[in-house]
């Protein structure tokens, strides 16, 4: 089960400019969302970078999907 994000997740604005980042680490969301989108598997990004975990991983997924559930596309009337 994965721990709720704002526990992994967290946007401090000294670190890394206020991007989220994996907490501990700055490692930032973003960066675990592209390894993944570039065909990375879990266990390779888990390898290249000890200090993570499967639950961090998972909880980058669920920001990402959290976020996706909150953006309105509005269309533009021609």
């Amino acid at each position: 089960m994965v721990m709720p994000t704002s526990e992994r997740i967290i946007v401090d604005p000294d670190i890394v400019a206020g991007k989220p980042v994996i907490r501990g680490t700055r490692l930032t969301v973003e960066f675990i969302l592209e390894l993944l989108a570039e065909g990375q598997a879990e266990s390779e990004i888990l390898t290249n970078y000890p200090g993570l975990t499967r639950d961090d991983i998972l909880a980058c997924l669920y920001y990402a999907s959290h976020l996706t559930h909150e953006y309105r596309a509005w269309p533009i009337p021609a």
